[in-house]
């Protein structure tokens, strides 16, 4: 599958996504990815650039449960299929217990069980079946959709930790991993997905969400990757995985951890050529989609100098594979 592209912030207009879908459109990347977004939302985006005539592959990556029952999340989802006319990953994440509460009156008892039976909740009624009853993860009761001819829409789950990985092995199409290193999901997640899908045969395919930046007189990798991903460094759940990976961070101490990520090429930062290379390691793991994330270079330097990096990186990924 080829790279894919992802818009990592959140858009004050869709405007500013329409020249990573021209990207994408020109065929250097098999996909855009966008996160969640309380800006301009991430369906409406994509259904805004379809709409000017840029229809290509989508991903939601992930977007949040407590936010939609999943009969609006399929909803949605096929919709964009459908004013595309291209595949589409309905990536959803659990969000936090902070989150959770705020929007449900309380949090998750097992949020890992609450994403499963959401994913298959989703499934279900993309599929023309009645989703099966879930307290934990939404409100009970709801029925299915008239039935549409749509392009494929695969349901993913956002993936850090062993405990996940099994639940999304048994129910997703998409496993999305975010700043995982490619030894952390050859040897911890590739297994737990396996292990989860046992009853189902293949396992789901993994979309590696992947910081990038290319090497530049006056930049400084650290502090791209503390703009990049400090918001990442700061929440237990990724520090935990991170730590499981052999690489040191810390809550308490972005900075720190964003100066690892870099040593351990989890921020892969240099050339074009250099850091082609080194996301053949996701390949290597098992990675179906690597999808590029130029967010530090994108807070720091702008839209027009992410585009770029991103541009020249796709060029020479498309050259390695030739």
């Amino acid at each position: 599958m080829a790279p894919a592209l992802l818009f990592p912030l959140q858009p004050a207009h869709p405007d500013v996504v329409v020249p990573f879908g021209e990207l994408v459109r020109s065929g250097l990347a098999g996909r855009l990815w966008l996160g969640q977004s309380v800006m301009a939302e991430s369906h409406q985006t994509i259904a805004y650039l379809a709409g000017r005539g840029i229809k290509v592959a989508s991903g939601l990556g992930v977007t949040l449960m407590p936010l939609r029952h999943p009969l609006e999340a399929a909803a949605q989802a096929r919709s964009l299929a459908v004013l595309t006319g291209r595949p589409v990953v309905a990536g959803y994440g659990a969000a936090t217990a902070e989150l959770v509460k705020a929007l449900r009156g309380a949090p998750y008892d097992r949020p890992a069980t609450a994403a499963a039976d959401y994913a298959r909740a989703l499934r279900a009624i993309l599929d023309g079946e009645i989703p099966p009853t879930s307290r934990e993860a939404y409100a009970a009761g709801g029925g299915g959709l008239p039935p549409m001819r749509h392009a494929p829409v695969e349901v993913g789950l956002g993936v850090l930790r062993p405990g996940m990985a099994r639940k999304a092995g048994a129910v997703a199409d998409v496993a999305i991993t975010w700043m995982t290193p490619p030894a952390y999901v050859r040897d911890t997640l590739m297994p737990a997905l396996a292990e989860g899908a046992a009853h189902r045969g293949a396992p789901p395919r993994v979309a590696a969400v992947v910081h990038v930046a290319l090497a530049d007189a006056g930049r400084d990798p650290r502090r791209l990757a503390e703009a990049g991903a400090g918001h990442h460094l700061r929440a237990p759940h990724y520090t935990d995985m991170l730590r499981r990976a052999g690489v040191s961070a810390d809550p308490a101490d972005p900075r720190a951890g964003a100066a690892a990520l870099v040593e351990a090429g989890v921020y892969v930062y240099g050339t074009a050529q250099e850091v082609a290379e080194r996301l053949r390691g996701y390949r290597e793991a098992g990675v179906e989609e690597i999808v590029l994330n130029p967010a530090g270079v994108m807070r720091t330097e702008g839209y027009k100098a992410a585009l770029a990096d991103a541009e020249q990186i796709l060029d020479a990924m498309a050259g390695a594979d030739d």
